[in-house]
């Protein structure tokens, strides 16, 4: 079965799917983004991943491009029609179309919106995580407004592509003072050998991530203490534990950083336990 997209108002054959050679995503990367997680055929926090698409399209000044009912109709639909049981459901908004100028088009100009959705293995993905990831690190050469979450991905596409090639498959961004602050698509947490479960702040150095939000509530409910500051690489690699979130990957142990082993080299028990609880505390619609 051919993949199906909606663009612009319109669902089609993602073989036939378009965008104008005007529009302001393909020339200016000028236009936001969310991933949101599919599960059981239903969306995963999808509350949460629309109020933060209002705020990167509000940090943008880029109009809602229809109701949020009918933006729920759509990514609902795209999903159905693609059967995607397990997977992601991907939305992007850009500015719209118009002639080729750096400043803002015309107010009227009618923003322009793509969705798509695919599927994602699940017992593919559980191997993944009871073996852990790896992950190298690099200097963070973004923007200064990471907390918007812009199509804008460039130095995110470089350190995966470093990733890859060093056999790794995530990217830690390292700021000038030695801090990791986030993963190219996720977000970055050690657990110390004083078992505090430690993330940096969701300040503009990170994007709030959606499953960043709802694992606090995880941590709670679990009982264990979590500290927002920022770590140095020298201290994840000698951390007990370390791993990632990201919406297509819930909690991700991570096993080896720099070609270096994290605690015994084998998946954490508390971020195996995170893991496992996650989709308890998450909302489902």
């Amino acid at each position: 079965m051919s993949r199906i997209a909606y663009v612009n108002g319109r669902y089609l054959p993602q073989r036939d799917a378009a965008v104008h050679v005007e529009d302001r995503g393909y020339q200016f990367a000028d236009g936001v983004y969310e991933v949101c997680e599919v599960r059981g055929g239903r969306l995963i926090d999808e509350r949460r991943h629309i109020e933060r698409l209002q705020r990167s399209l509000s940090e943008l000044r880029i109009a809602l491009p229809m109701s949020l009912a009918a933006l729920g109709i759509v990514l609902h639909e795209t999903v159905r029609r693609n059967r995607v049981r397990d997977g992601i459901v991907y939305l992007q908004i850009t500015r719209g179309v118009a002639k080729r100028d750096h400043a803002f088009p015309v107010a009227d100009t009618p923003p322009s919106v793509v969705v798509t959705a695919s599927r994602i293995d699940p017992a593919r993905t559980e191997r993944v995580a009871a073996e852990g990831i790896a992950v190298v690190t690099l200097p963070d050469n973004r923007w200064d407004r990471v907390d918007i979450k812009s199509i804008a991905l460039l130095p995110n596409v470089l350190a995966k592509q470093l990733a890859r090639e060093q056999g790794a498959r995530e990217a830690w961004f390292v700021a000038p003072d030695g801090t990791v602050t986030e993963g190219a698509s996720s977000n970055a947490w050690i657990v110390t050998t004083g078992n505090e479960v430690v993330t940096r702040k969701a300040d503009r150095s990170i994007l709030r991530g959606i499953t960043r939000t709802v694992l606090l509530d995880v941590l709670r409910a679990q009982g264990l203490i979590l500290v927002e500051r920022a770590f140095t690489v020298a201290e994840a690699i000698g951390a007990r534990e370390a791993f990632i979130t990201s919406a297509s990957q819930t909690v991700m142990p991570v096993v080896r950083i720099d070609g270096q082993p994290v605690g015994n080299g084998a998946p954490g028990l508390i971020a195996s336990a995170l893991r496992a609880d996650f989709h308890r505390h998450s909302e489902k619609s």
